[in-house]
């Protein structure tokens, strides 16, 4: 009977280690995501800055001649 109740006691000791464990994880994951998002965040906002730059850029440029004109 003390066996099974010192069994028990290892088994829930374990489960609170995992569980102790995962949280931590879990809380890692959750950093890494919200770094992440920021991340992506900041490069959608630089992409956006050099495609208005190369708009830009495109409008200032001549239009290309035509073969016909060419001719």
């Amino acid at each position: 009977m003390i066996y099974d109740f010192n069994l028990l006691s290892d088994k829930v000791g374990q489960l609170a280690e995992l569980a102790h464990r995962l949280r931590l994880e879990n809380a890692q994951l959750r950093q890494q995501l919200a770094d992440a998002g920021t991340e992506n965040a900041e490069l959608s906002r630089r992409m956006d800055e050099a495609h208005a730059r190369v708009t830009a850029l495109l409008e200032k440029m001549p239009a290309p001649e035509t073969d016909k004109e060419l001719v």
